[in-house]
C-alpha cells in the first residue's frame, strides 16, 4: 500500500506516548521501593517508640533508665519491676531490666551509638544520635534532648528533629 497523504505518527502523538510511558515507569519505581530501606526505617521507628516509652517510664517512676546495645539487640536497664523501690531509695546505678534483651527485627544490622544512653528521669536529656545501618543504607534515630526521638534519613542527620 502506498501512502497518499500524511503517513506515520505526528509529533504530538509521539510525545503523548513518551509521557505515558514515563509516568507508568515512575509509578512502578515508586511501588518497588527499596525493601531494605523500608525495613531499616521500620526498625528505626520501633526503636524510637521504645526509647520514648522508656523515657516516660523513667519520668513517672523517678528512677533513671539506661539504654544500651547488646551483641544481638538492645536492652533497657534501671527501672525496677515495681514502680517504686520497697526501701524508699532509688538505685544509684543501672540495676534490674526494664525489658528483656530485645533482638533486632532484621539480621545484619549495625548500630553506632554511645555505649550507654541515659533516658531520664529529667525532662531534658543530652542530645543523642543513634545510627542504624545495613549494607550501604543508614537511618538516624535522634533527639535534641527535649523533643521526642525521631527517625531521620542520612541527608537530615545533622539537623535537629
Amino acid at each position: 500500500m502506498a501512502c497518499t497523504g500524511a503517513c506515520g505518527f505526528t509529533l504530538l502523538e509521539l510525545l503523548l506516548v513518551v509521557a505515558i510511558i514515563a509516568m507508568a515507569s515512575a509509578g512502578v519505581g515508586w511501588a518497588l521501593r527499596d525493601i531494605g530501606q523500608s525495613q531499616l526505617e521500620r526498625e528505626g521507628l520501633r526503636l524510637a517508640a521504645m526509647l520514648e516509652s522508656a523515657r516516660a517510664r523513667s519520668r513517672t517512676s523517678g528512677v533513671p533508665v539506661y539504654w544500651r546495645v547488646t551483641p544481638t539487640g538492645f536492652e533497657f536497664l534501671g527501672v525496677p519491676h515495681s514502680p517504686r523501690a520497697t526501701d524508699g531509695e532509688t538505685p544509684s546505678q543501672p540495676s534490674g531490666a526494664f525489658a528483656p534483651v530485645m533482638s533486632w527485627l532484621d539480621g545484619g544490622l549495625t548500630v553506632t551509638a554511645a555505649s550507654i544512653i541515659n533516658l531520664g528521669p529529667e525532662p531534658v536529656i543530652a542530645r543523642h544520635d543513634i545510627v542504624l545501618g545495613q549494607g550501604g543504607q543508614r537511618v538516624h534515630v535522634v533527639t535534641d534532648g527535649l523533643r521526642a526521638f525521631a527517625v531521620q534519613g542520612p541527608a537530615a542527620a545533622g539537623a535537629t528533629p
